[in-house]
Formats: structure tokens, sequence, C-alpha cells
């Protein structure tokens, strides 16, 4: 089966079309809802399982059954049977992708009734598209796939749902979120819900105080701190914010301090490359906005922060440091570490950046 080419800013601007044509009672006979980002899959299974049936019609015409324990002539049946004293009935199938014979499904799907409504949760992967019930799935209902975001796309969605809520967020702050809570939409989402929750009524603006006070990450000491210490040679604050780092391993992967890292010096290369191709091979030098397709970035200010750094920084030097964080990536994993702690692997890395 040929790899999906979707990427997530489209998985997610077709959750957006989804989940708003749901809340318009817009519904289709079947929902497919397929991918590797559980995320999308749940918000949209949850809001079909609130809104299509009242409370009273849900106790008769709403049923929940689960891939491992069922199979697919049970839920063909499920799904012919006529609604008891209403217009329609929901049967959702969650974990679809561990039911036996899933594709029988489509003796169903083929010819699906008005009067049922079928939400299929296949996730961790696709389903086939060339099978009858993906076919059959597409042709007769909607199907949606849900893409897991790459590192460099959740600050855009991130800041995106925050603008949703009708707030904003400080370029430090989002850093601050992204560098801490990974890729992980549920726990991105969770700790959201919580944060805006705790604000100030009158708040429409998210600082680094916000986050260091509702979600525990300190202000002064967090990746995007250091990042900034590293990149301006100040090497007394990063060592300060190492040893905070040793102190407080849990809260401070070392793992993510050198993806964080790798990134700051992987956008100071590009940067750094493309001028030495303006200079010596009378190549334009882009503009911001084509810079920041480039480097996938979401705004100017950040842009200015990596072109100052980047200025700082020959690219000899920056080609060494990149090297040195795919080794010490290596060592945070296990490999060649001599048994050090990740605080003493830091405060190495750190040392034999600015003194190499």
């Amino acid at each position: 089966m040929a790899k999906s080419t979707l990427r997530f800013r489209d998985s997610a601007a077709a959750y957006d079309q989804l989940a708003a044509k749901i809340r318009k009672r817009d519904f289709s006979p079947i929902y497919l809802l397929m991918g590797e980002e559980r995320y999308f899959i749940d918000r949209l299974t949850k809001q079909l399982s609130e809104g299509v049936l009242s409370e009273a019609e849900k106790a008769f015409n709403q049923i929940t059954v689960y891939g491992k324990d069922t199979d697919s002539g049970q839920i063909i049946n499920l799904c012919r049977q006529l609604p008891m004293m209403g217009r329609r009935q929901v049967i959702i199938v969650k974990e679809a992708q561990q039911l036996k014979g899933l594709d029988k499904l489509s003796l169903y799907t083929e010819h699906p009734l008005d009067t049922t409504l079928l939400v299929i949760c296949h996730k961790d992967k696709n389903l086939d598209k060339r099978t009858a019930l993906y076919k059959s799935c597409a042709a007769h209902g909607a199907v949606f796939e849900s893409v897991r975001p790459r590192d460099y796309e959740i600050a855009a969605w991130l800041q995106q749902t925050i603008k949703d809520k009708g707030l904003t967020i400080d370029t430090k702050a989002l850093s601050m979120l992204t560098d801490h809570l990974g890729t992980d939409l549920s726990k991105i989402d969770n700790e959201l819900q919580k944060l805006t929750v705790s604000l100030p009524a009158d708040t429409r603006r998210i600082t680094d105080r916000d986050i260091e006070a509702n979600i525990g990450i300190s202000k002064d000491f967090n990746n995007f701190e250091l990042c900034k210490a590293v990149t301006d040679r100040n090497m007394a604050r990063a060592l300060m914010i190492a040893d905070h780092f040793s102190r407080n391993p849990k809260q401070n992967p070392l793992l993510l301090t050198i993806m964080a890292l790798f990134a700051q010096f992987r956008d100071m290369f590009i940067v750094n490359y493309l001028v030495w191709q303006s200079r010596h091979r009378a190549k334009p030098f882009p503009s911001d906005a084509e810079l920041m397709k480039i480097l996938r970035k979401s705004n100017t200010f950040v842009l200015g922060e990596i072109k100052q750094a980047a200025a700082r920084w020959d690219n000899r030097r920056v080609f060494g440091v990149l090297g040195l964080l795919r080794e010490y990536d290596a060592k945070s994993k296990g490999l060649d570490s001599g048994g050090a702690s990740d605080g003493e692997l830091l405060r190495e890395l750190l040392l034999k950046i600015f003194l190499g």
C-alpha cells in the first residue's frame, strides 16, 4: 500500500471542516475516521457520540462496540436494524483495526441505510484505500485521514488553536509549550485546557509567566532560554540552565533539549548557506516570506532571531555543532555514554560547543 502524502496541516484543516459540518447537523451515513494520530479521531468520535442523538434517544439508539470483542456480521446486523422511537440510530465501532474480517463491512457500507449513522474508528494506521470498504465509505460517507504532526508543525497548529479561543501567545511562551510537550496533541490539548481555565477572565495574551504559573515550566530555565544563551555565546548562562536541568531531569529530558538545539543550529546553517550563495553565486537572498517557508516558521519575530544568531556563527562552527548534537543524541539514548547522567552529558556537550 502506498504511503500517504497528506500533510498534517491538511489533516487539521479537514478536521475543522468535518467538525463544523457535524455542529451544523449535516451528517453523513458513514464516518471512516482513520490514521496514525488518535487525537483528531477521538475528538470527532466524541462529537458524534454526544451531538447526534438526545440523551433520551441514546438509551435505545446508540451502541458502541469494540473491534476485538465483535465481528463484522454483528455490526452489519446492528446497522440494518431500525431505530426505536426515533429517526436515527448511531453505531460506533472503536478500535476497528482489531476487527477480524474488517473489509466484510463493505457488505453494508455499499448500501447504507439513511436511518443509521455508522462511525468506524480505525486508529494507528490507514485503511487500505484499494479495499471495497474504503471505496464504499468514500462513495457514500465521509472519510477522514488523521496525520501525526512533525515537531516543526506543532507551533503553527498550537498558535491557531489558541487564536480560535480568542487568545494570542507570546513567542517565548509558545516555544516553552512546544519544547516541553512535544508532538502529543492530546497532552497539548489537556494542558491548554487547564491553562485557559486558569487565566484571569480579562486575559487575552498568554505570556511565559502564565506558562510558568499554570503548567509548571520555568520561564527562566527552559529550552528556549538555553538555545538563546548558546547562540548568544553566553556560556555562564547556558551552564546555569544546564545545572537546573540536571536537578530536574524529569521536567527537562535531554533528548528534547538536543532536539531544540539541533533545530536552532539547523536553521542557522540554512540561513548562512543562503547568505553564502547570495555573495558568491549571485543568487538573491530569499525574502522574509520565502525564508519563512524554507525554515517552516510562522512569524517574522522568530525569523529575525534566527538571522541575528546566524550572523554570530560561522557555518564551519555551525556544522561542527550539528555533528556534536548528533553524537550526543546517540549518547542520550545510551550509546557510548559511559554511564554518564543526562546532566553530565549536557554539561559536556555545552563545553564542547563553547570551547571547541
